[in-house]
């Protein structure tokens, strides 16, 4: 019989956001380890120190789970790159570049399975989460150009190019690249992503801005 010392919510070692916290950092590895179907919500209880039970009470199911570690994982990416420098950078590739720079590899080491995550959540593999998913990324990607970019000095760019087509074309660029590595059943490496991505960015900025922008 295991002596694991499971905590309750009535028991409650701790405050309600250290026991959250220890509940998303397990899920992020579960379902960074393994994909939906296989990831088990067991092993997530057991690693935050909770019973399955308490787990449950928590959470209806698990998929609601898996939106809430994404809104979780968000939530902390957005605070780790989000700072008083980023609201001083007014250049738009520069400030996609800062946001994907050293704060993201910080984030990688704080959370290794972030980006393992990142792509089954991108990418949704069972019927059970596909649609709210999609959903989902569709109303981040949405919101994300007010809040990342409202600060940003859009008059470098050509009176014929619209910001949004061009953020667009990041995203779509990145989604491309991700489908590649995964299809080639390759890792995804953070470093590799952002070489690619700033190659991204020189392409993209010598076409959108006005020449003395450039």
């Amino acid at each position: 019989m295991s002596d694991t010392k499971y905590i309750t919510i009535d028991e409650g070692a701790g405050n309600e956001a250290s026991h959250n916290d220890a509940i998303m950092s397990a899920a992020i590895e579960e379902f960074g380890r393994h994909d939906y179907k296989t990831a088990s919500t067991e092993e997530i209880a057991r690693k935050a120190g909770i019973s399955k039970g308490t787990l449950f009470f928590r959470f209806k199911n698990k998929g609601q789970l898996f939106v809430k570690a994404s809104d979780w994982l968000m939530e902390k990416a957005l605070k780790a790159v989000i700072d008083e420098d980023y609201y001083k950078i007014d250049d738009f590739f520069d400030v996609m570049l800062y946001a994907g720079g050293k704060k993201t590899d910080d984030f990688i080491k704080k959370y290794p399975w972030a980006i393992s995550f990142s792509v089954r959540a991108f990418y949704p593999d069972h019927r059970d989460i596909r649609d709210t998913m999609n959903q989902w990324m569709h109303d981040h990607i949405e919101g994300m150009f007010d809040f990342y970019f409202g600060h940003v000095n859009f008059d470098k760019f050509r009176d014929d190019v619209d910001p949004r087509y061009v953020l667009n074309m990041l995203v779509w660029m990145t989604d491309g690249w991700l489908h590649q590595q995964i299809s080639a059943d390759k890792p995804v490496d953070a470093n590799e992503l952002m070489d690619e991505f700033r190659g991204w960015c020189d392409i993209l900025r010598s076409w959108a801005y006005k020449d003395e922008w450039k």
